[in-house]
């Protein structure tokens, strides 16, 4: 695909409009230029004066009108500045401010209006949508194709997760978002042929850091994925025909006037935009009231210890002791406790619950015909009929929350089925995670009781497999800079058994690799409203007490984010705030110990800090320090290790 370079013809203002207009950020370093090339509509997007992205193709194709070519930019632009204050417990900013400036691009053919393109731009945040107008009489179309693209500057190298085949996987339910990424690769790829998964992070040469995502998508409209192009362009795509078993359109369908969801594009010269961005919930505004208020808490699970012969009542009730004895509020009860539980002792066990401050999440397949996973509970989350059913029920024992697991598509019908999961699940009263799943875009505003997805290689696979324990350091420093940074991430981790099996023994299962520090610092690390902790029972007695008692004190809420120290892949060292309580985590993918220098001006000078720490053997220890007056801080971590530091 070509596409013609046109001159910038005078800018000055905030926008001036000729063959070319610009929308700038509001402390003016960001901006977005917009212009017709012989009817082709493009953009193109600096920070600092420096070209993070060249000139970009936008436009739709659909049922009722081909909107990327022949069109003819409206003279008149519909400008506004947006400030808007919102509060959110669960993401990694408690407290936000969103500034913009908007603008609202016309663009007709043959005369006549054909859609508008309606960019956002912010402090570091380019966000740009699409609405579509009636034409005569038609008030539905088909989005056949989205023509949105993002060319890179050439010798941008790519931090991209692979989007797996259709019906591939295990049980034919991929694709869920779990392969694994390829660091510092070069573009003109495709991943495995089917482009990958959002969000995607680039490097463009020494300007900076760019982050590809979207967000607002709902029942109204399908996921998508980037699909990589040669000479550093990457486009929309739709999801692949064979998804969910090959039922549903791969084109999402929208009544007119309609809108499609929003690309993001977060610019930075470091990567602390990419981390403390907030644009995927700035962007989109609650879709129903909550029908409680609903608490984000920590707990316990059996099965990523003990596995699916463990779902048993004996286990649960122990393992709802043991959150007791952590503090915690929650369990979650995995796969097969219908059959090897029942109903009946459900309900005990949440009444047992009850009386000890713990409360149950119970897991469900999502099947349906889209995939062959055998676990059960099966055929209740697909049904309407059905689900609220199973939801009243669970209401009436007192369930907390439901895990869905095992969807395997991104078209607009899948998307609908989340929606309808959640907005069942509110009038129970349940919160909602999902597992085998989609990406969430936006949703943690979106919908008032969603908790976390999964979408991420989790710790299970730490449990199937050594590899994923020998690079355990490695995917855990991609994942805080990519997918973390978008949406809460349940990967139910921070594991303190030495080995992934009941007894905690070697020559069963695969042995972990990293540190018991570093189980503690991606507690930190990983950003989940809601959190399940590989945590055992066992560990009360053979886990280090210093370890046990941060596990207990741990938030899973935040109020603030700062990016201190890092890379994808190599390291990174994240601050986070909760009240005035600060938590600086680190965790060394790298084979060299890491020495850094801190400069904690998060604190004040002689403030008390406990320090947890690895020594070259990962044997973590604990130690109190006070902060120099330059409030400096030098520390080592080594491979595979981890450190923390909380005031």
């Amino acid at each position: 695909m070509s596409f013609k370079y046109i001159l910038c013809l005078c800018l000055c203002g905030f926008f001036k409009l000729n063959a070319q207009s610009v929308v700038k950020s509001p402390d003016g370093k960001l901006k977005v230029s917009l212009s017709v090339s012989n009817g082709l509509p493009l953009y193109s997007i600096t920070y600092n004066e420096k070209t993070f992205l060249e000139n970009s193709p936008l436009g739709l194709k659909t049922s009722v009108g081909d909107f990327s070519t022949e069109l003819v930019l409206n003279t008149d632009v519909n400008q506004n500045k947006i400030d808007e204050t919102y509060e959110l417990p669960n993401i990694k900013q408690h407290n936000v401010h969103y500034e913009a400036n908007e603008a609202v691009f016309s663009l007709t053919k043959e005369n006549k209006p054909a859609i508008d393109i309606i960019f956002r731009v912010s402090n570091n945040n380019v966000a740009f949508k699409y609405k579509i107008y009636p034409q005569k009489d038609i008030l539905s179309c088909i989005v056949k194709e989205e023509v949105s693209g993002f060319i890179l500057p050439e010798g941008t190298t790519t931090f991209l997760c692979p989007q797996s085949k259709p019906m591939t996987g295990y049980a034919r339910s991929a694709p869920s978002y779990e392969t694994s990424y390829a660091l510092d690769d070069i573009m003109g790829k495709n991943g495995i042929g089917e482009g990958y998964t959002f969000p995607c992070l680039f490097k463009v040469k020494n300007n900076g850091w760019v982050l590809i995502s979207e967000t607002g998508v709902d029942g109204n409209y399908c996921g998508s994925r980037l699909i990589g192009h040669d000479n550093g362009l990457y486009t929309i795509g739709f999801p692949m025909t064979g998804e969910n078993n090959g039922n549903g359109t791969t084109a999402p369908g929208i009544s007119l006037t309609g809108e499609t969801p929003w690309r993001t594009i977060t610019v930075g010269e470091t990567l602390a935009p990419i981390v403390e961005t907030t644009i995927p919930f700035d962007l989109v505004k609650p879709k129903y009231k909550a029908s409680k208020e609903y608490k984000y808490t920590k707990g316990s699970w059996s099965w990523i210890i003990k596995m699916d012969g463990n779902t048993t009542f004996p286990v649960q009730k122990q393992y709802i002791d043991f959150s007791a004895a952590m503090g915690y509020e929650t369990i979650l009860i995995d796969a097969l406790w219908d059959t090897q539980i029942g109903k009946d002792k459900i309900a005990e066990l949440a009444e047992y619950g009850a009386g000890k401050g713990v409360g149950l999440y119970l897991w469900y397949n999502s099947n349906g015909y889209w995939n062959d996973a055998p676990q059960s509970p099966r055929g209740m989350m697909d049904n309407s009929i059905i689900r609220r059913k199973e939801m009243a029920w669970m209401k009436s024992i007192g369930v907390k929350g439901i895990k869905v697991d095992f969807f395997g598509g991104d078209k607009q019908v899948t998307m609908k089925l989340y929606e309808d999961i959640l907005t069942d699940a509110n009038d129970f009263g349940l919160m909602v995670i999902f597992h085998g799943c989609t990406l969430p875009r936006g949703w943690e505003r979106m919908y008032p009781n969603y908790a976390a997805s999964e979408a991420v290689l989790a710790s299970e696979n730490l449990h199937f497999g050594q590899a994923s324990c020998d690079n355990e350091a490695t995917n855990a420093s991609i994942h805080t800079f990519i997918r973390n940074t978008v949406g809460s991430m349940d990967f139910g981790g921070s594991a303190l058994n030495e080995f992934y099996n009941s007894d905690n023994i070697p020559k069963k299962g695969s042995k972990r690799m990293t540190s018991d520090v570093f189980a503690l610092a991606t507690a930190v690390l990983f950003q989940s409203g809601v959190q399940h902790f590989a945590l055992a029972p066992n560990n009360l007695t053979d886990a280090p007490v210093w370890a046990i008692d941060f596990m207990k004190e741990v938030p899973t809420t935040w109020d603030e984010v700062l990016f201190l120290e890092g890379y994808p892949g190599k390291y990174v060292v994240f601050a986070r705030r909760k009240g005035t309580n600060w938590y600086i985590a680190g965790i060394n993918a790298q084979k060299e110990t890491l020495k850094i220098k801190l400069k904690l001006s998060m604190m004040t000078s002689g403030t008390t800090v406990k320090h947890y720490f690895d020594d070259e053997n990962l044997s973590g220890k604990l130690k109190i320090v006070k902060l120099k007056n330059n409030n400096e801080l030098e520390i080592k971590i080594p491979s595979n290790g981890g450190v923390l530091l909380v005031n």
